[in-house]
């Protein structure tokens, strides 16, 4: 039953940012665990993912997106329509900058003062701190944007994550739980799956092959105590498919216990995982194809 006091704080919260700033990373730190997929690639996120946090008196629904870039084929526009979304549905925006950044980006950052919520602008991986460069840094900012509030964080770290969390539930508006309070993301356990097998790919493979790459999974049978898994993985070009698979199958079997091991731990349930290859050319830049990948 959702809580329908006049003192509950709901609303979405939605983290937006250049590739590689951290956004995944922090998402998991707030939620406590992993659900989103991290590598050190950029674009590594493709669609939008809510991760639900629902304790005591209110309900952070967090908003994963893409790093926004200017788009060069039909994928990426797609991406940057679930940022374009996410501005304009939050109750909160965080904007996430990472500590080396720059602003050559502003289109981005006046796009976010330009939504009718509130901007918490962060500086992400002061960890990485070299001296006076995170106070250089806050003020480097501040300057350009005398009007923003600004906070350090280090998601890696989990530096300043709880304080930012408070000042996040601060600027909630009081509002009853969108979602039941055991629900921790929106998306369907074969989604989550197809993430994992995903991130893999980004962590075994360099280049063009995890761009070119996508996961479906197309059986997830769960018993008692085993869940029986079957994915495929689709590249644009046959000699992708090769690489994918790799010497007598040793680079795909490598992906798949990976995966397996990460996705055991997120169901907490033995696995059985089966993975084929397939070539669907020219995915990326077709709409139709887009379309039945669920973007």
């Amino acid at each position: 039953m959702k809580n329908t006091s006049s003192n509950y704080k709901s609303g979405f919260v939605n983290i937006i940012g250049r590739p590689n700033v951290g956004k995944s990373t922090l998402l998991n730190a707030f939620m406590g665990e992993k659900i989103a997929i991290i590598s050190d690639r950029a674009q590594t996120t493709r669609q939008r993912m809510f991760g639900i946090l629902t304790e005591g008196h209110y309900q952070i629904v967090f908003s994963d997106t893409p790093g926004a870039i200017h788009p060069n084929y039909t994928l990426q526009e797609r991406m940057m329509g679930y940022v374009k979304t996410a501005l304009e549905d939050a109750d909160v925006i965080l904007f996430m900058t990472a500590l080396e950044d720059k602003n050559d980006h502003p289109e981005l950052v006046e796009m976010a003062m330009a939504a009718k919520a509130p901007v918490l602008f962060l500086i992400n991986k002061v960890d990485q701190n070299k001296g006076s460069q995170r106070h250089d840094k806050h003020f480097y900012w501040k300057s350009l944007y005398p009007d923003l509030e600004f906070m350090t964080v280090s998601a890696l770290k989990q530096e300043g994550v709880d304080h930012l969390k408070e000042r996040i539930i601060e600027l909630l508006p009081n509002c009853p739980p969108y979602f039941p309070e055991d629900e921790l993301t929106d998306k369907s356990e074969r989604f989550i799956t197809s993430e994992i097998i995903r991130e893999k790919i980004f962590l075994n493979y360099r280049q063009e092959i995890p761009y070119s790459s996508e996961v479906v999974v197309t059986g997830f049978k769960e018993s008692v105590d085993i869940i029986r898994i079957e994915a495929e993985i689709y590249v644009e070009r046959e000699s992708q498919k090769g690489i994918i698979i790799g010497k007598k199958g040793a680079s795909l079997k490598n992906v798949g216990i990976e995966a397996r091991k990460d996705i055991e731990a997120f169901f907490g349930k033995k696995v059985n995982l089966k993975t084929f290859v397939k070539v669907e050319k020219n995915w990326r830049k077709d709409g139709r194809k887009l379309k039945r990948f669920g973007y």
